[in-house]
């Protein structure tokens, strides 16, 4: 039986792809000491396209890349994302307070409220793009995609890069581009809109992929993926409608933005290939042949948090920088019903290693799917 090409889609979400680090160390686990990459077509966005990217440079290694990502995820500090100090931090207070109230004189709008001029030096010093060509010269990738959305055209483009028989491709609000990865690809990709600042590539600037990513499995399959695993980073609240008095914070407000960014649009995919898969499954590949239909069925496998990492973060707030702390609390990002926001953006340790618990203890619960997934036989 042809097991196909097997694709890993990995989401946005900030501080929030921690999680999917502990999901990779439970799929390391489970894929053992067997030789190759189990995930020839990799595709990313947001935060997720750095753990994309970071697989696809050692992807001659499955078991290396994922050690080399915990390391990093296990010792992260927000510092080596964004500038947390107090000076950056009043810097930030006084550029949006004067473009407020005195926009008006000085014809200048801030760029975004955090400078993560950090992360795309640690980028630059922990990632060697050139190794991707490598890989799939020597047989290890098929394709990796980076996906960013264009704030002029509004569009949502996937950077691809991969085999040369790989096509371009464009759909409604949807193209797919042939490049060469760069850290602006990276920086672009997880650009949250007001957070961190949009990145100029070619003639337009983009911003996080995750904003306006209609069907943000579309990259995988246009790839070549016959099957695809998700790792989603977060889920839509289960919880029962109540009845609340105060007003909403304005980071429960971004927050919610955020989630809508976030988790929306994988949420709708899967349901449409849900759909696709019960239409297309009740044809025979000659039948879909004889009638035309170029679609295919689509195995997928979907690993989310099983609690929420909102509620987490706030058991971790106090790691964070005093400065940052302070100018959290003032919006409400540190009380409970305003911890979507601090969920995205704390990257420290303490945070990212909960998250990686949970990520590996949701896979492991999983196991014999995930084996199943990976078309691994286990004793």
């Amino acid at each position: 039986m042809d097991e196909g090409r097997a694709a890993l889609v990995l989401t946005g979400g900030g501080a929030r792809a921690a999680y999917q680090v502990g999901v990779l160390l439970a799929i390391r686990d489970v894929w053992g000491k067997r030789p190759g990459n189990p995930f020839p077509i990799l595709c990313g966005t947001s935060a997720g396209a750095v753990n994309a990217v970071a697989l696809a440079v050692f992807s001659a290694n499955f078991d290396e890349a994922v050690r080399k990502l915990a390391y990093i995820w296990r010792n992260f500090r927000v510092d080596h994302v964004y500038r947390a100090d107090t000076l950056a931090i009043a810097e930030s207070v006084m550029r949006w307070g004067s473009a407020v109230f005195l926009g008006w004189l000085i014809h200048q709008s801030p760029r975004s409220l955090l400078d993560n001029s950090p992360l795309g030096a640690l980028l630059e010093s922990q990632l060697d793009f050139g190794a991707i060509d490598r890989s799939i010269a020597a047989g290890h990738l098929r394709a990796i995609s980076v996906t960013a959305s264009g704030y002029t055209s509004g569009e949502s483009l996937a950077f691809f890069q991969g085999h040369e028989a790989l096509q371009p491709w464009r759909r409604a609000q949807r193209v797919g581009v042939r490049t060469q990865l760069k850290v602006e690809h990276l920086l672009a990709s997880s650009a949250i809109p007001f957070v961190f600042p949009a990145v100029r590539i070619n003639r337009e600037y983009f911003g996080d992929g995750s904003m306006r990513q209609l069907a943000p499995i579309s990259p995988a399959i246009h790839l070549g993926a016959d099957r695809i695993l998700v790792i989603a980073g977060g889920r839509r609240s289960e919880e029962a409608r109540q009845r609340t008095d105060a007003y909403p914070s304005p980071a429960q407000v971004a927050g919610h933005a955020l989630s809508s960014i976030f988790l929306d649009g994988l949420a709708m995919d899967l349901e449409r290939l849900e759909r696709i898969n019960a239409t297309v499954g009740v044809l025979t590949a000659e039948q879909r042949l004889a009638s035309g239909i170029a679609l295919k069925p689509i195995e997928t496998l979907v690993i989310a948090p099983s609690q929420r990492l909102d509620y987490l973060a706030t058991r971790h707030r106090a790691a964070l920088p005093r400065a940052l702390r302070l100018a959290l609390r003032g919006v409400g990002a540190t009380r409970k019903n305003g911890s979507v926001l601090l969920s995205y953006l704390l990257f420290e340790k303490a945070y990212t290693r909960s998250l990686m618990a949970l990520g590996y203890q949701d896979a492991m619960c999983r196991r014999a799917d995930v084996a199943r997934f990976l078309r691994v036989d286990e004793v």
